[in-house]
């Protein structure tokens, strides 16, 4: 048997198709087709079902599927043992991150340390979501969550202060902010805005429409620099921008935190550690500013 067969056969469970598993393992559809069906044919057995719905494993594709499942997680283990064998501050790091954090934070961040490892090659990945630390789509996730995943080890930096915002412009000619119901609102897209935030309007802007929506923080703050309205921002892009005014204090129930997250499996690799090292020192420096402690310029606080 050749091993590899073991990767299309799991390819096509968790895709349930071959068009699906040939984009997952960057082949033509015809080659998962045909390994599927000389596997079949060499052992004697169908492995998958193939249904209008799609492909549905038989009991003997099940065996197969658990064995593939167990050689993947080997695989990789031994990929992060051998990566944490590395005494040198050189190689690649998978870093990920919101767009948010790196334009407003990171970014100064990023080339100091690239000027002071020059061995060290940077991958930045900017994503809203956690990528799979433990299969290696990314080394570092830098992120702001009140719940880390429990799979992961890392540094909590600080607390991520959130509060209400407008431009300088709009705020002249919409000075009322006793009824946040007859503001105009930029938000997140219902696909990303969290429970959290969520609750906090309907309670406090029952009223509350958004003509305005993006699935970014930069695109909110776009909109808000323009004089859209309103809009919920962390305060260290809210603060850091002169065209804005906060209109609030930091909303407690909003509050998240800001961590630096790796594999249990990295963590004393020392490229990873000293990028971890040199990522907090910064962010150190900007704790009040990401607590929403830096900032002057508001106006008399709404509730």
């Amino acid at each position: 048997m050749d091993w590899n067969d073991l990767r299309y056969v799991k390819a096509i469970a968790d895709t349930g198709n071959v068009a699906d598993a040939a984009n997952q393992l960057d082949v033509h559809q015809s080659t998962v087709f045909r390994r599927l069906n000389t596997l079949e044919k060499d052992l004697g057995v169908r492995l998958f079902e193939r249904l209008p719905s799609g492909y549905v494993m038989t009991a003997a594709g099940e065996d197969f599927y658990q064995a593939a499942e167990r050689i993947e997680a080997d695989i990789l283990a031994l990929d992060r043992r051998i990566s944490g064998q590395d005494l040198r501050p050189s190689g690649t790091i998978r870093v990920t991150m919101a767009d948010a954090l790196l334009v407003k934070l990171l970014a100064p961040c990023l080339a100091k340390f690239r000027l002071a490892y020059p061995e060290i090659e940077l991958e930045v990945l900017i994503s809203k979501d956690m990528l799979n630390l433990t299969k290696r789509d990314a080394d570092i996730a830098i992120r702001t969550t009140k719940q880390p995943l429990e799979t992961l080890v890392g540094r909590r930096i600080s607390k991520v202060a959130i509060a209400v915002y407008g431009s300088k412009e709009y705020l002249k000619t919409h000075p009322n902010l006793s009824n946040l119901n007859r503001h105009d609102w930029i938000g997140f897209d219902e696909t990303v805005i969290d429970s959290a935030t969520g609750n906090w309007l309907k309670q406090t802007v029952p009223d509350v429409k958004f003509p305005y929506r993006f699935n970014s923080c930069m695109g909110i703050l776009a909109a808000v620099r323009e004089n859209a309205g309103l809009a919920l921002l962390s305060c260290y892009l809210g603060d850091s921008d002169r065209a804005l005014t906060r209109v609030s204090l930091p909303i407690p129930e909003l509050e998240k935190e800001l961590w630096i997250l790796t594999h249990a499996d990295l963590r004393y690799v020392t490229r990873i550690r000293t990028f971890i090292d040199f990522v907090a020192s910064f962010l150190t420096q900007k704790i009040e500013l990401v607590e929403g402690r830096a900032n002057s310029n508001f106006l008399t606080p709404i509730k």
